[in-house]
């Protein structure tokens, strides 16, 4: 049975793992494999998981098949102090994807993003991301784009995608 934890600071080293074996497969054809590096100890060392938690106000979320951790998501209220919640983050195991718990984290992610009285949660994703996809079934439409400049000359290439309430 699938169900949903709330992340701490306890949990940074199952996020970063999450995050190393989940990272090649969703990004090994799409960005340079020294990109790929450098963006995951950008986003996912422990130091910068704690800022995001202790300072940036990120909440994480796990999802979880009995007590094995198959994902996790992290969201912000009040995004650039705007009435949105942002999704920052929402990665599943390779092999968990299809049980439903892509579905059961946006569904929770949603769910708090009403409860805040949110009007909108908004995401960020790769235009070359299978997810795109997904996220457009789980009702995010493509708003825009946009290209994010990141040191050594890597760059993001993202649609800006949205969740009316």
């Amino acid at each position: 049975m699938l169900s949903i934890q709330k992340g701490s600071p306890l949990d940074t080293a199952t996020i970063r793992d999450i995050a190393y074996r989940t990272w090649p497969d969703t990004y090994g054809n799409i960005v340079p494999a020294a990109q790929l590096e450098y963006m995951l100890e950008l986003f996912y060392s422990d130091e910068a998981l704690t800022v995001q938690m202790k300072e940036k106000g990120h909440q994480f979320i796990l999802v979880k098949e009995n007590e094995t951790v198959l994902g996790f998501a992290s969201y912000e209220h009040h995004y650039l102090g705007q009435n949105t919640t942002r999704l920052h983050k929402i990665y599943l195991l390779p092999e968990s994807q299809g049980k439903g718990a892509g579905k059961l984290l946006i569904d929770s992610v949603v769910k708090v993003a009403r409860e805040n009285q949110s009007e909108v949660v908004s995401l960020n994703v790769n235009r070359f991301n299978t997810a795109v996809t997904f996220y457009q079934k789980m009702g995010f439409d493509i708003v825009g784009e946009e290209d994010v400049a990141l040191d050594h000359g890597y760059l993001m290439e993202d649609y800006k995608m949205e969740f009316k309430m």
